[in-house]
């Protein structure tokens, strides 16, 4: 099975200046399976900005392309609605006792702001098979409407441990927009409920963005003898801010012995666009399956 990661497109005054044809002929020349979008596709989550980015991943030609909300994505009232218009569109799973929710703004009074649904979180499971595995795939929402720090709602949390404690897998991923591992001025405030609900669920990866930075590792409790690994993929969006990781990574042969992550860097100049691939795990005397 092999997956790709893309993150923060910031389709809107964040987006990067190159060609969107050249970048999605080079996400379609790798042989994903899966490919997971971690969040922030727009800037300021106006519904330009979804219609484009959704024209976007429309553009990706594998089967299986799976979107999570992200801050940036979050800043007006009716982003949730957006998002699941333009972009993408699953069951949402909503807690079980709303009243002992804390997270801000996590209802919206309908009688001030008229929108169709008032629950602003966009929580899903999803269940794909490959190759005859089946890979449960577990999209959190850690956003806060017009926030960039974020927090998980404890009680969705508790809903989703439930849901998937009645399914079969063989493999599991959590895909979140903050991270849990690694901080930065905009950080997930809550991050060791996170950590909790990684081990209770015994799920081994999780898969995220925000910070435009690459980070790769392995964490792991000692106390309850438990590790997982965290994928941070950089940006697909500033090719004109210097310190940005301009890139997306694929991992071939995911979840197995054989797995292999290649880093794309995309370099923009002028009107031209260029990539180098760089293999940072795995075997170097195997090539990568293309096309």
């Amino acid at each position: 099975m092999n997956v790709l990661h893309i993150s923060d497109l910031h389709f809107g005054p964040r987006h990067w200046e190159g060609d969107d044809a050249e970048l999605l002929d080079k996400i379609n020349s790798y042989n994903a399976d899966i490919v997971i979008n971690t969040g922030d596709s727009t800037s300021d989550g106006l519904e330009s900005e979804f219609q484009e980015a959704g024209q976007f991943l429309k553009g990706i030609t594998c089967e299986n392309v799976i979107s999570i909300i992200g801050n940036h994505d979050k800043r007006n009232m009716r982003s949730h609605e957006y998002f699941r218009q333009y972009i993408y569109n699953n069951e949402i799973i909503e807690p079980s006792r709303p009243e002992l929710t804390i997270k801000k703004n996590l209802f919206l009074k309908r009688d001030i702001t008229k929108i169709k649904n008032n629950f602003t979180d966009l929580n899903y499971v999803k269940l794909l098979t490959i190759d005859d595995v089946t890979v449960l795939i577990i999209c959190i929402d850690s956003n806060q409407l017009s926030m960039d720090e974020g927090f998980v709602e404890e009680e969705v949390l508790r809903k989703i441990s439930k849901k998937i404690d009645r399914m079969k897998y063989d493999t599991s991923m959590v895909l979140i927009h903050h991270s849990i591992l690694a901080t930065d001025e905009g950080p997930l405030l809550n991050s060791m409920l996170l950590t909790d609900f990684v081990r209770v669920n015994k799920v081994g990866h999780v898969f995220c963005g925000h910070t435009h930075q690459l980070d790769l590792r392995k964490s792991t409790d000692l106390y309850f003898d438990y590790s997982f690994t965290q994928y941070m993929s950089g940006s697909l969006s500033s090719c004109n801010h210097r310190d940005d990781d301009n890139m997306f990574l694929f991992y071939e042969n995911w979840d197995t012995p054989e797995m292999r992550i290649y880093l794309i860097r995309v370099f923009f100049d002028g009107n031209s666009v260029s990539f180098n691939e760089e293999l940072v795990l795995g075997n170097p005397d195997t090539k990568i399956q293309i096309g």
